[in-house]
């Protein structure tokens, strides 16, 4: 818990930096906000959500009768398929079980010649799906035309 003399002293020095300044030190950081298409039956998908909201996102879920019609849409090859489809911050694709924190450093890192993150399939370990296995597995980078590289692995 914060004191009281923490908090007069960081009151006194926001107002030293002025309404102005503060408002742009907020601006830079881009807001953590992901919208999620998945099937309503799917529970790891549910899981996931939870584990992009402890991660600190923001995410507006939308059950859907045909998920392959957002991976499409979105650009998603079909060897890098999984249950479920996000959208978050500056417009990435996201698909299946990738952890916040890679999602977190490519919007950080913002590459132009990347458009998503994904973990093809429904590997035992990753988040949504913790069974108490966990298998390796890789975070593949995708780009517009396809392109794949090895963004992380796990």
């Amino acid at each position: 818990m914060i004191s009281r003399r923490e908090w007069l002293r960081l009151t006194a020095s926001g107002l030293a930096l002025g309404t102005a300044s503060a408002s742009r030190l907020l601006a830079l950081a881009p807001a953590k906000e992901a919208t999620v298409y998945k099937d309503a039956s799917c529970g790891c998908c549910k899981k996931w959500v939870e584990h992009m909201e402890k991660n600190g996102w923001t995410v507006t879920a939308h059950d859907v009768p045909d998920v392959g019609a957002y991976k499409k849409k979105y650009g998603v090859p079909d060897n890098l398929g999984s249950c479920h489809t996000a959208i978050v911050t500056s417009g990435y694709v996201v698909e299946g079980h990738v952890p916040a924190d890679l999602i977190d450093k490519l919007v950080a890192a913002r590459p132009s010649d990347v458009i998503g993150l994904a973990v093809p399939g429904m590997v035992q370990g990753s988040p949504g799906m913790e069974t108490g296995r966990s298998d390796k597995y890789d975070v593949i980078a995708f780009s517009k035309g396809g392109t794949t590289k090895v963004f992380a692995s796990r």
